[in-house]
C-alpha cells in the first residue's frame, strides 16, 4: 500500500479516493506546490537579509551563519522531495518539515525589525578600540569595525557600520558604541561615536 503525493492518503490504486489524482497527476501538483513555496521561502532569505541589515544586532555575523544554514538545508531538503516525487516514492514527512520551514525566514525577519523598531530603550555608551576593519563585497555589502568587548569573556566584537564610519575611523582610534537592549532581547548598534 503506498500514499498519494499530494494529500498523503492511502491508496491501493494508481488513482487516489481523496483527491482523485493519479500518481503522475500529484507528482506535477506536488512539484509545482514545491516550486511556488521555494520562490516564497527564497524572497523571504532576501528579505531577511535586508532585515537584519536595518537595526543591525551585535551578534550579526552569527545570526547570518544560523539563517545560511538554515537556507541551504531548507533548499537541500526541497531537492530531495523533488527527487522522490519524480521517482514516486514516499515524500510526506518531507514535506511536512519543508512546507513547515517556508515561514521562518519571514519570521526571523519580522523579529529582527520590530526588535529594533519597537526598542525604546536608552541608548547604552560603551567605550572602544579600534583594533581592525574588514568588508565584503557582495550583496548585501558589510563592513564591520572590530573593536574591544565590553562584554564578559569576550576580547573582540564586529560592529557593523556604514560606510562614513567604515572610513573614518581607523585602527587605533578610541569610540564610543551606543547599544540599545532590544524590544526582543537581542541587542543591537544604536551608532557609533567619536569619543
Amino acid at each position: 500500500m503506498t500514499r498519494c503525493l499530494d494529500c498523503g492518503s492511502e491508496r491501493t490504486a494508481d488513482q487516489c479516493p481523496f483527491c482523485k489524482l493519479t500518481s503522475a497527476a500529484a507528482e506535477l501538483v506536488v512539484r509545482r506546490r514545491l516550486v511556488r513555496r521555494t520562490a516564497i521561502f527564497l524572497v523571504g532569505i532576501i528579505v531577511f537579509v535586508a532585515a537584519s541589515q536595518v537595526f543591525p544586532a551585535l551578534e550579526l555575523d552569527s545570526i547570518l551563519i544560523f539563517g545560511g544554514l538554515v537556507f541551504f538545508l531548507s533548499l537541500a531538503l526541497g531537492y530531495w522531495i523533488d527527487f522522490r516525487a519524480r521517482k514516486r516514492l514516499g515524500i510526506e514527512a518531507m514535506k511536512r518539515i519543508y512546507f513547515g520551514m517556508i515561514p521562518v525566514p519571514w519570521i526571523f525577519a519580522g523579529l529582527l525589525f520590530l526588535n529594533g523598531k519597537l526598542d525604546t530603550s536608552p541608548p547604552i555608551r560603551m567605550p572602544a578600540t579600534v583594533v581592525g576593519k574588514f568588508a565584503t563585497g557582495g550583496l548585501p555589502r558589510s563592513r564591520r569595525l572590530v573593536v574591544t568587548s565590553w562584554r564578559y569573556g569576550r576580547r573582540f566584537e564586529r560592529i557593523a557600520v556604514d560606510q562614513n564610519d567604515f572610513d573614518r575611523f581607523q585602527r587605533g582610534d578610541d569610540i564610543i558604541v551606543q547599544v540599545q537592549k532590544g524590544a526582543m532581547g537581542v541587542p543591537w548598534v544604536y551608532g557609533v561615536f567619536r569619543e
